[in-house]
């Protein structure tokens, strides 16, 4: 005969067994910025995805700046386990390997005309992803790497005058990126200097240097850049497009199931696509608050900034190549796609650029 107290002490003691077996892993991300960033509250929507995929059983904490080693260091942390997952641009451990260039920051366009969504397309179906995951064998280091927010392309940066020709840029000192982006600068007779995001600001408030980029109108207003400059130059080429990942210490990855993996994979994906879509409304608000209420001036790159700084791209990325074979490898793989694809997203955006400049000229 049925016996609803037997079935109801049954599913209880189900439950608890459910409730002893379930195990939640807390995977604890560094970052290099404070967590009032744009970029740490998209890693906490990657986290909010990852968390209900998985129903719960992987939680991610984002820990600032600082907060278990420096910034410098999250990479060697992550390996050696000190904390399960550090979150940067890949182009800061150029110094492990010279192809994290060109994964976190292909200088101008890995020399081919690779944007933002061009490189995202090699990536995803060009090969590089293939590539990327080998990256980490090739640097020596136990991680597994999780690309999250491609943004691009980047500005050239604030300046204190206009800056009419090269000969103006060639007196100041100027923040740049460090690795391959830097050294571009520093071939063309730009004086670089490589610091964090947080320490620009106090940088230029000292004289310490002149001018600086850090990314786009939104981070860059966070940061205060327009407290004491007031002549900014949209358009760059040294970061046409600049990605940061997660990366995830491999034993710690190897121990979730395969459908959190999964759920890793799938919730990355999704915050390479809102990354893109999220930047761009929020660089649109801001750069037109830091016109409208901050006397912030535009200004258009002088012509000879960009053949000058392609040559020297171009230049350190044929060393990087003779002297590296997987650097050879990767860049090859991103010419390669370029070849197939560049000449119609070149072509196909152009009208729409041209389209889109003319509403922004009818907006001044």
């Amino acid at each position: 005969m049925f016996n609803l107290k037997t079935l109801t002490a049954g599913a209880a003691a189900l439950t608890m067994m459910a409730s002893a077996t379930f195990a939640e892993t807390v995977i604890r991300v560094q970052s290099v910025l404070g967590n009032s960033t744009d970029e740490v509250r998209m890693v906490e929507s990657f986290a909010q995805d990852v968390f209900d995929l998985t129903n719960g059983s992987v939680k991610i904490e984002i820990l600032p700046a600082g907060a278990v080693v420096g910034p410098r260091d999250i990479i060697d942390a992550v390996d050696a386990g000190l904390v399960e997952a550090g979150f940067a641009w890949t182009h800061y451990w150029g110094g492990k390997h010279p192809a994290a260039n060109l994964f976190g920051a292909p200088i101008a366009g890995a020399g081919v005309g690779l944007d933002n969504q061009a490189f995202l397309s090699w990536f995803q179906y060009g090969g590089g992803k293939e590539l990327y995951d080998r990256l980490w064998d090739e640097m020596g280091v136990n991680v597994k790497g999780f690309m999250l927010q491609p943004v691009g392309p980047e500005a050239l940066g604030w300046f204190p005058e206009p800056i009419a020709s090269m000969d103006d840029f060639r007196k100041l000192r100027f923040r740049a990126p460090p690795g391959m982006v830097g050294a571009a600068y520093n071939e063309i007779g730009v004086a670089a200097v490589a610091m964090g995001g947080g320490d620009i600001l106090p940088a230029l408030e000292k004289g310490a240097i002149d001018a600086a980029e850090w990314c786009c109108p939104k981070p860059d207003s966070v940061f205060g850049f327009q407290k004491v400059l007031k002549h900014y130059y949209l358009q760059g080429l040294h970061q046409v497009t600049v990605n940061a990942d997660m990366y995830l210490n491999r034993d710690v990855y190897n121990s979730l199931s395969a459908s959190e993996q999964k759920a890793l994979e799938v919730a990355a994906n999704a915050s390479l696509s809102k990354s893109l879509s999220y930047r761009i409304y929020e660089n649109g608000k801001a750069l037109k608050d830091l016109t409208e209420n901050h006397g912030v001036q535009l200004h258009d790159t002088p012509a000879e900034y960009f053949s000058e700084y392609m040559a020297a791209a171009k230049k350190l990325l044929e060393e990087a190549a003779a002297d590296n074979a997987f650097f050879a490898e990767v860049w090859q793989s991103q010419k390669d796609f370029a070849d197939i694809a560049v000449p119609f997203w070149a072509g196909a955006q152009a009208s729409n650029a041209g389209l889109g400049k003319a509403h922004a000229d009818t907006l001044k």
